[in-house]
């Protein structure tokens, strides 16, 4: 989506100047040694003239502060007093409060009205700025330059990409579990900004992002008969893509877009089939008198990822993508279902039921490896950020009036609750905005 959802403009010269030498800059974060010990960083309010700045910084620190890996120190231990951000900052000033890393900023605003937001990064104890950027947007995207700032930060310091600048399309319910009411909605990755797609008239499930386009799959009981559409997010155009009875997961797309990969149910049996979003043709991949469903491809399209109840109950089993080499990767005690597979490609994500709760964990691509991350009375339904270091998931605890989004990173320490206005079920991350 190139520029066409914010009209965002990142301009990175200018603010490099002398004192960066990210060569030579000790501060980092090696995040594949598991549980991580958060770095200690201080983000000062971006200086501005109206408040703008001080909402800009919190945001950042928050971002931070929820991935598990950073530990924001409280502004009121600050010493200096941050008034010129092109200046060098008072290393010693910063060093006391433990500070490994800093982060300043400005908010200005052109002549055009457009936000003109700079940040640096500083190595507090190499005295050296570790990266240096400016971006100009529409102040109503105020938000997105708060997580683009976040990413940068956090792409700096981990060597990875960040995740902090996308967006989660899920399931919004609302009123008594007699007549709930479920609608689909979209939001920020942090819970912010959220708006309603559908409305409340008919049933919804399971969205589906498009690695892509800005646009979306989701499954929808209109007229009390099961239907796939796809939604383009930007204009709130949609299209049938088909009638589907028996069906009970919105199908998913390809790497590449060009396909949806899906469950359907005939004759009490359920087989795997792809379709080209172009032509509507649909090709079986599977051929069993069990049920075969939630089929996900790897990231680079050469494999699929499904469960199946083949073997006497729901376990997992990973197939080339034209269906080929059909193999079983599960093999603990209890039941697998909605596998996902890492945009990474190292890890498949997976639900698992057994003695009576509901667990998300991670199992590499062969089944080998697997971890348990989280276990609750009810449990379901991962999704990966684009990164690949952090899953979403919704949970159902028990006598709870209704299901909440969480987030937990691979090291399984870190869960954190994504609040939202009502109930949320089957949250689908979207790819990094562009």
């Amino acid at each position: 989506m190139k520029n066409a959802f914010l009209r965002l403009l990142l301009v990175c010269a200018g603010l490099a100047g002398a004192f960066v030498s990210p060569a030579n800059a000790a501060v980092e974060i090696n995040i594949n040694r598991g549980n991580v010990q958060p770095l200690p960083i201080a983000i000062t309010d971006f200086i501005s003239g109206d408040g703008i700045g001080a909402q800009i910084s919190a945001v950042v620190e928050a971002d931070l502060k929820r991935s598990g890996l950073f530990a924001p120190i409280n502004r009121q231990a600050f010493i200096e007093k941050i008034s010129n951000p092109d200046q060098p900052p008072r290393f010693e000033d910063w060093k006391v409060i433990k500070a490994d890393a800093l982060v300043v900023g400005r908010i200005t605003r052109e002549a055009d009205g457009r936000l003109r937001a700079e940040f640096r990064l500083w190595d507090t104890f190499g005295g050296q700025q570790m990266t240096g950027q400016q971006f100009f947007t529409d102040p109503k995207n105020w938000r997105r330059v708060a997580h683009i700032i976040a990413d940068a930060i956090y792409e700096r310091i981990t060597g990875e990409k960040g995740y902090f600048d996308t967006r989660v399309v899920f399931v919004s319910e609302s009123g008594p579990k007699t007549d709930r009411k479920r609608q689909l909605a979209i939001m920020d990755q942090d819970g912010e900004n959220v708006r309603m797609l559908t409305n409340s008239k008919d049933i919804v499930l399971t969205p589906r992002f498009s690695p892509s386009r800005q646009e979306i799959t989701y499954m929808s009981f209109e007229g009390d008969q099961p239907r796939v559409y796809l939604l383009q997010l930007e204009t709130g155009g949609r299209e049938v893509v088909g009638n589907f009875p028996g069906m009970t997961f919105a199908p998913r797309f390809s790497p590449d877009g060009q396909r949806v990969i899906m469950s359907l149910q005939q004759d009490g049996n359920a087989n795997i089939y792809t379709m080209d979003l172009r032509s509507r043709t649909t090709t079986r991949l599977t051929s069993t008198a069990a049920i075969d469903t939630s089929p996900s491809y790897s990231p680079d399209g050469s494999q699929i990822v499904f469960e199946s109840d083949r073997g006497g109950r729901q376990q997992l089993y990973v197939m080339g993508a034209d269906g080929s080499g059909q193999r079983r990767i599960s093999f603990g005690d209890g039941s697998y279902s909605t596998p996902v597979w890492s945009p990474r490609g190292d890890l498949i994500a997976f639900t698992k039921q057994s003695g009576g709760k509901f667990s998300i964990g991670v199992m590499k691509t062969d089944g080998s490896g697997e971890r348990i991350l989280t276990t609750g009375f009810h449990n379901e339904g991962p999704t990966w950020a684009p990164n690949g270091r952090v899953l979403m998931f919704f949970r159902q605890n028990a006598g709870a009036g209704g299901p909440q989004l969480y987030s937990i990173d691979l090291s399984g320490y870190n869960e954190q609750l994504v609040k939202t206005p009502s109930f949320a079920s089957d949250p689908a991350w979207s790819p990094l905005m562009e």
